[in-house]
């Protein structure tokens, strides 16, 4: 079973509106979950919360309770490559939670998710994902050439919504990833830990500036539209392999 996974409501609206889901949740604890099908097959949609805890916390009861063998995540984020401009969707070939690590002299320093920061190296950079993963996107990417502009990148995740220029343009120089969300990474330690396989799907909704706050307001439905328009068509694709 495919189940998809997102944060806000305006994520869930965009996924029932081209899924055409049950009309109403089943509600565990902060999940609230909906049944649909896809091409024949259940699949199951998750609106997890905002944010790493809620998200991970998903994607558990996802894995354990409704059997699902493959994560989905769809929703919007915050660009962090000047080449990309709102509207674009990354489909994330690279993932990691970038404020997890070790305070010391005053500085902090992140290094890999869990691993015990004391003597860890600094985080260079998000991990790859697998390369079946990876190879799926990049036929994804090529189908939906003409409707949106959808690329691989990397996507970065933290407990904090960025509304500034200096931290953007510093995670983009010393991370090179390419948005900036705040459930991916989170999500993608899950999927790893239970050896499945995870698709993130983000459509930028801002560009983590000063204005963002604005943007993301303006912008986050049509965004969320972007994003799940690219999941309709990788359930597509899943179903012929």
């Amino acid at each position: 079973m495919h189940a998809i996974l997102c944060a806000t409501p305006e994520e869930m609206d965009a996924l029932r509106g081209v899924l055409h889901a049950d009309p109403q949740p089943e509600i565990h604890g902060p999940t609230r979950v909906w049944r649909a099908r896809f091409a024949g097959e259940a699949v199951v949609l998750a609106q997890a919360g905002i944010g790493k805890v809620n998200a991970a916390a998903a994607a558990t009861l996802l894995l354990s309770a409704f059997g699902a063998r493959t994560l989905i995540f769809s929703g919007v984020a915050g660009g962090l490559n000047p080449a990309l401009g709102v509207g674009s969707v990354l489909l994330a070939d690279r993932l990691a939670v970038h404020d997890y690590g070790i305070i010391s002299a005053g500085a902090f320093t992140p290094t890999a998710y869990g691993v015990i920061p004391v003597g860890a190296p600094p985080l260079s950079g998000p991990e790859p994902v697998e390369e079946a993963v990876r190879a799926v996107l990049a036929r994804l990417a090529l189908a939906m050439s003409g409707r949106l502009d959808a690329r691989l990148g990397g996507v970065v995740t933290a407990d904090y919504f960025l509304n500034c220029a200096t931290t953007r343009d510093e995670l983009h120089a010393r991370l090179g990833a390419d948005a900036i969300d705040m459930e991916s990474g989170a999500v993608a330690v899950v999927a790893r830990a239970w050896g499945v396989p995870l698709y993130v799907i983000r459509t930028l909704s801002d560009l983590a500036g000063g204005d963002s706050h604005l943007t993301y307001d303006e912008m986050v439905e049509a965004a969320a539209r972007n994003s799940a328009a690219c999941v309709e068509a990788l359930l597509d694709l899943l179903s012929k392999t």
